[in-house]
């Protein structure tokens, strides 16, 4: 069960993420088109993730890669945007950390 609660931590970020992105796109001129690429697939991998799926969790840290990428790049060239851009840098690290730990813990477990 605990080697879980990282990936339910991720699938909560994962939720948190898809919630700003519809915050932040609500009044985009391309709302529906901005939806689709951003808020859908962290809201298809959170449940999953949640459950505790390995495979969703493997997709959501590589996703957050770029949505990492793309927030550091918004912070960076739209003022107006920074908050929802670290946002979205805070949350996509988030999941990259929780989807990341089982295995990290496993690989620097002592061996003895």
């Amino acid at each position: 069960m605990a080697a879980t609660s990282p990936l339910r931590l991720a699938g909560v970020a994962l939720l948190a993420l898809a919630a700003l992105f519809v915050a932040w796109f609500h009044d985009d001129r391309h709302a529906v088109a901005a939806l689709l690429v951003f808020a859908v697939p962290p809201l298809l991998l959170a449940v999953p993730t949640l459950r505790g799926g390995r495979r969703a969790a493997f997709w959501a840290g590589v996703l957050a890669l770029f949505w990492f990428s793309h927030g550091v790049m918004v912070a960076w060239t739209r003022p107006g945007e920074a908050l929802f851009a670290w946002g979205e840098i805070v949350l996509s690290l988030l999941v990259i950390g929780a989807t990341s730990w089982n295995g990290l813990r496993a690989r620097f477990a002592r061996r003895g």
